[in-house]
């Protein structure tokens, strides 16, 4: 059996429950990789990730090049040691930080060039060099390097996007082969709004015969149905037997949607962001537990949570903690919504396991809504 692979173990629908084999491990999916930007998932150890459930982690290429630098993570051992956690990394491309620096950006068919938002130095990022970073970290998925456009954008620069993404696809692809690393690269799939763009740029990727491949540019200006639209449409135009990977979508019920359509990876800041801001996930919907209520509310956030956040503390006392700048507080938090994420995906997987998503994902919805506003 090769050191990676993807493994359709079963069907409900067009949802799927799988095994994603990587050099580090196998990732069982429908999974939520936890964002750890720098080399690590704010608050977050290693040890408290895995007694959350997660089994694979996403790495920030565009960071961790300007802070430490690849080289000095490689010299180090790679990523994995240098970060502590032993099991499977996804690293994205750093094109979108790179691009999304307002007014420090120049793109072109050659790569982006940019200027360090750490300290102004100058940097270009091809999708050769993408990929050599990549793999100075020791992904166990790296990412190609794609032109991401912000939504709205008018469909000719959308089309122009989806010409650069594909060439740059095959570039990086190329790098990739290469440099031989254990680990494997996906494709990106962009196109916007527009369902043609969408079936062009797939086509043109499923032609390079990546892995696995990515759904790209959702999340970045669209309303929850336009997610949803694109997703589903994006989703059934890609290989049955490669893994289905939708980039920075975090909703709750944006996740649950894309599930029934036959994602199997996810990524999002949202649970950790929001549990530093005082957001926290819940069975019925969100808390925002800043509010004057819970001072003296004994309730653990959910009661059905099994994370330590839930077992052992009050609302009252996460109140306190965050009122007062407490680090614990932040601790917890993200302990709690990365806990509350990661047990969404293990009863998506079981339930598709038993044909039984439909009536999963629709308890689910209903006891959220009546979520209170945040």
């Amino acid at each position: 059996m090769s050191a990676s692979g993807f493994d359709v173990l079963a069907g409900d629908g067009d949802a799927r429950r799988g095994r994603l084999r990587t050099p580090h491990g196998a990732v069982e999916t429908p999974a939520f990789l936890p964002v750890g930007t720098r080399g690590t998932v704010k608050a977050m150890s290693p040890d408290e990730l895995r007694a959350a459930g997660a089994e694979i982690v996403l790495a920030n290429t565009y960071h961790l090049y300007l802070r430490p630098g690849h080289e000095v993570v490689r010299a180090l051992g790679g990523l994995h040691r240098f970060m502590g956690w032993d099991g499977p990394i996804l690293t994205d491309s750093g094109g979108f930080q790179a691009f999304s620096m307002a007014g420090l950006t120049r793109i072109d068919d050659d790569g982006v060039r940019f200027r360090s938002h750490v300290d102004g130095s100058s940097h270009e990022l091809t999708p050769e060099r993408s990929m050599e970073i990549q793999a100075a970290l020791g992904s166990d998925v790296a990412m190609v390097l794609d032109e991401c456009p912000e939504l709205p954008a008018p469909r000719d620069r959308v089309e122009a996007a989806v010409a650069r993404t594909s060439a740059w696809a095959r570039r990086s692809r190329d790098a990739w082969t290469a440099l031989d690393p254990s680990g494997v690269a996906f494709g990106i799939v962009q196109g916007g709004t527009w369902p043609e763009l969408r079936e062009r740029s797939a086509r043109e990727l499923m032609a390079l015969d990546f892995p696995g491949y990515a759904i790209g540019g959702v999340s970045v200006g669209e309303a929850p149905e336009a997610i949803a639209r694109i997703a589903g449409h994006t989703a059934r135009l890609l290989p049955a037997d490669r893994p289905r990977y939708l980039m920075g979508v975090g909703r709750p019920e944006d996740l649950l949607a894309a599930i029934a359509v036959g994602v199997d990876l996810f990524d999002c800041v949202m649970p950790t962001r929001n549990a530093r801001n005082g957001t926290l996930f819940t069975r019925t919907g969100r808390i925002n537990i800043k509010r004057r209520e819970f001072a003296i509310d004994p309730r653990p956030v959910d009661e059905s949570c099994r994370c330590e956040a839930c077992r052992r503390f009050s609302r009252a006392y996460l109140r306190h903690l965050f009122l007062c700048g407490e680090i614990l507080g932040a601790r917890l938090n993200t302990l709690h919504n990365l806990t509350f994420y990661l047990e969404l995906m293990r009863g998506a997987r079981e339930a598709i396991a038993e044909g039984a998503y439909g009536g999963f994902a629709a308890r689910v919805l209903e006891a959220r809504a009546g979520e209170a506003p945040a």
